[in-house]
């Protein structure tokens, strides 16, 4: 199990491999995995074989990516940056190492 500094609805952007540079939103986490699926992201093209009478086809699925090859993009700043944690009375809380805000979760 993977502590996971990336939740669902953050805006990450790639860092490595064939989409580096693209961002997009985090649909899924799979925390054991240490991956996350990011909308429009690492897309492959799988094929159908044919059941009864429709004919095969091809779709396009979103495969996971390793939560090591992206970065959160704050949503104050509109930097790509590290996580950072600060208990808040009994709370841990998510900020952004490099404007020092709170990350909403």
């Amino acid at each position: 199990m993977v502590i996971m500094k990336i939740h669902r609805d953050d805006t990450v952007m790639i860092t490595l491999g064939k989409d580096a540079g693209k961002s997009g939103k985090v649909v899924r986490v799979l925390g054991k995995e240490g991956q996350i699926l990011v909308e429009g992201i690492n897309m492959v093209k799988r094929h159908l074989r044919k059941v009864g009478q429709s004919g095969g086809r091809e779709v396009e699925l979103a495969k996971p990516v390793n939560v090591s090859n992206v970065m959160l993009v704050c949503p104050k700043c509109k930097k790509t940056t590290r996580v950072g944690f600060k208990v808040d009375g009994n709370k841990k809380i998510r900020i952004c190492k490099k404007c020092q805000e709170v990350i909403a979760t």
